[in-house]
């Protein structure tokens, strides 16, 4: 009750606390134990929440527009359809916590690894063009990483863009040319050269991609599933 009166309590031991849609506006919750507390739908804009432990601390639907979050920990912590809009974040610190439909999400706070299964998990649901998108933001974080060129070239297929996968498939054989993996680059480049056989230039999605894969790459199954994710973020 101190809490959503005052707004202010630095260093609260507030472990598993029901805070679902509190008004916590402005509140000064420095280093403040949250750890598992319910805070769905909270309002929490311009809320100082620096060095706080928000480890599987549940913020789906809260507001944090202009929030400090800085140095807080967010392991586990769910930050689901949250809006995190002109928040204070570490570099990297949203690795380890669920920020699917957030927003306000800039890639400075996201790692790779959290990139990439982000995409990997649109993918299995079907949303295509957002897997394109997350695999193109971690590609862009690490552009060495053929998983990711090879993951964004099956959702390309599934979008019917034949072309730009082509591109992404012959990237991909590449780098593993580069990392000396002879046999999967073969794989890769006899996948661009289909892709871009004139029968294949006419179909568009409808599953072609997982199916050509699982042809082409039959020795190299660990590829194609967009299901299993590259890098794990927990």
């Amino acid at each position: 009750m101190r809490l959503l009166e005052s707004r202010r309590c630095v260093g609260c031991k507030l472990q598993d606390a029901d805070l679902v849609r509190a008004d916590l506006r402005d509140g000064d919750l420095r280093k403040a134990r949250l750890q598992r507390a319910n805070l769905s739908g909270a309002r929490l804009d311009g809320a100082n929440l620096s060095g706080a432990d928000l480890s599987f601390t549940s913020l789906s639907g809260a507001s944090l527009r202009g929030a400090d979050l800085r140095g807080a920990l967010l392991q586990g912590t769910d930050l689901r359809e949250a809006d995190l809009s002109e928040a204070l974040l570490d570099t990297d610190a949203l690795s380890r916590s669920h920020w699917e439909k957030a927003v306000g999400v800039s890639t400075t706070f996201q790692s790779y690894a959290s990139l990439h299964n982000a995409g990997a998990d649109a993918a299995t649901q079907g949303r295509y063009p957002e897997a394109e998108k997350f695999f193109g933001d971690a590609i862009r974080k690490q552009p060495d990483a053929a998983m990711s060129w090879v993951a964004r070239g099956i959702s390309r297929t599934e979008l019917g863009k034949n072309a730009l996968a082509a591109q992404d498939f012959a990237y991909a054989a590449s780098l593993f040319e580069q990392s000396g993996q002879p046999e999967p680059a073969l794989q890769l480049k006899k996948a661009s050269e289909q892709l871009l056989a004139p029968e294949k230039k006419k179909d568009a999605g409808n599953g072609m991609g997982s199916q050509l894969l699982s042809g082409v790459m039959s020795a190299f199954s660990y590829l194609a599933p967009l299901a299993a994710k590259a890098f794990m973020a927990f």
